[in-house]
């Protein structure tokens, strides 16, 4: 028996069309098998499509689950993000959610109306791993053919996040990391011996009042060689810079805004807000825009 399914292709953490990151999203999902949802998110060929299904307990609103053209994934910001834009333009779609997937249960917040709404999700704390020894260090370096001299000494490099942690590496300048070569092989090796699945290399613009972080991200053990604008990512990087005492909050809250994507002309925004509770960081906030690129009908 044939169904149809509403598919919309979303461009994330934007509101201009053909940037930021795009994403499929498919909704009601529910009657979908699990080779169904693969063979529509290799069909759309993003690096991630969601499917948004129906709760299946009290504790949440919506479920959502995420595939890669290559398998199912725990949770996606940007996805996330771009799940629910879509689903904030239905009328009967309320505006705070509790969205649950693999990897647990995120609070969603929808802000502002029309092209200005903003969706912001909030997850807990993230645990911050180790930090690399010399010689992990020195292979990470060679693989993004990236000089010692580049790195930003305040920043040492430190692997973050847990289900599907990041290697966090800072650099002194945008000058970087736009020089950045990275040896996609080298990457996913040495992906499976730091327990890291992707990297993310940043810089500090201080002198910027719009952003404070530059970025990009490579993740070629996932599929991704690079990775247009990541929200996960950014608030990982929120407790990170916040341990390193780099991010100070006022009134129990920080908040700063990143800036990625233009390497590969896909530019797009992330905001970052940080929770404290008794000075120690108790949740990270991460919102962006979106923006419809097309919607259709899909009957399997």
């Amino acid at each position: 028996m044939s169904r149809k399914i509403q598919v919309h292709q979303v461009d994330a953490f934007t509101r201009e069309p053909f940037t930021g990151n795009p994403t499929g999203v498919v909704l009601n999902a529910d009657a979908l098998s699990d080779a169904q949802m693969l063979a529509v998110a290799r069909e759309l060929n993003n690096a991630e499509t969601a499917f948004m299904l129906a709760p299946d307990g009290a504790d949440h609103t919506v479920r959502a689950r995420f595939f890669t053209p290559r398998s199912e994934i725990g949770f996606v910001g940007h996805a996330t993000v771009a799940a629910q834009y879509v689903l904030s333009r239905r009328h009967d779609a309320p505006r705070r959610q509790r969205q649950k997937s693999k990897a647990g249960i995120v609070d969603v917040l929808v802000q502002g109306t029309g092209e200005d709404r903003s969706v912001g999700i909030r997850r807990s704390a993230p645990p911050l791993g180790r930090e690399l020894n010399d010689r992990e260090r020195l292979a990470v370096l060679d693989a993004l053919a990236l000089a010692s001299e580049s790195l930003d000494t305040r920043l040492p490099a430190r692997i973050a996040g847990a289900s599907s942690a990041r290697l966090l590496i800072g650099v002194r300048g945008a000058d970087a990391l736009k020089h950045l070569k990275p040896d996609f092989g080298r990457l996913t090796t040495l992906s499976a011996q730091l327990g890291a699945a992707g990297y993310f290399v940043f810089t500090l613009t201080a002198r910027s009042d719009d952003h404070l972080v530059e970025s990009r991200m490579f993740c070629p053990a996932l599929g991704i060689p690079e990775d247009p604008v990541s929200g996960n990512a950014h608030g990982l990087l929120g407790a990170y810079l916040a341990h390193h005492g780099l991010l100070v909050p006022h009134e129990d809250r920080a908040r700063f805004f990143g800036v990625q994507g233009h390497h590969l002309h896909r530019p797009g925004r992330v905001e970052v807000e940080l929770e404290f509770a008794d000075g120690r960081l108790d949740g990270v906030w991460i919102r962006g825009q979106a923006v419809s690129i097309f919607e259709t009908d899909l009957t399997l």
